[in-house]
């Protein structure tokens, strides 16, 4: 039997994106996600990376309006992709979710993008996990990714007007 995973993550200001996770390609990186969606990690939690025709990034840090972004942490996870010896076919085309790293391969906690454009430049080198289950999601993702950016703190591409995630949940299924 295949095990499905499926998650919504709902944004506070209405939007939805639906997901379908793969955890036959990223199986750390699925449990790890679905482990921080149901201990409610990412409630109230910002994407604080917009990039137009590229992604919009996000699982990392709280928006507090007077204080800035104050990050979020967690452990860190063995990335899963091919120039890290793992396995990993899923190809960053729009719509596909990813986990987000440094410069070490094995850095990914939490933080996770959603292309919002094909980006092959990053295949085998990033987790790809999932996709967008629907097109109502891809243009959910690609409406955020057109969102006003600017320069504030670290950033370069910190939407204007914050992107916040309400909650994620998440749907284990087996077929």
């Amino acid at each position: 039997m295949a095990k499905t995973v499926s998650a919504k993550i709902e944004f506070t200001d209405g939007g939805i994106i639906n997901l379908e996770l793969y955890p036959e390609y990223a199986p750390v990186t699925v449990a790890n996600f679905v482990k921080l969606c149901k201990a409610n990690f990412y409630d109230g939690l910002c994407f604080h990376r917009v990039i137009d025709r590229f992604m919009i990034q996000g699982g990392g840090y709280v928006y507090d309006e007077r204080r800035g972004l104050i990050p979020k942490e967690c452990e860190t996870i063995k990335g899963e992709f091919r120039s890290n010896g793992v396995d990993n076919p899923l190809k960053h085309e729009k719509g596909v979710i990813s986990m987000a790293r440094t410069m070490v391969k094995d850095s990914a906690s939490s933080q996770f993008f959603i292309c919002v454009a094909d980006v092959p430049h990053l295949d085998g080198e990033y987790a790809a996990f999932g996709k967008c289950a629907d097109d109502a999601s891809i243009k959910t993702a690609v409406k955020y990714g057109k969102a006003k950016t600017g320069r504030w703190q670290q950033f370069s591409d910190m939407p204007f007007n914050p992107i916040v995630i309400k909650t994620i949940t998440v749907d284990e299924n087996a077929e």
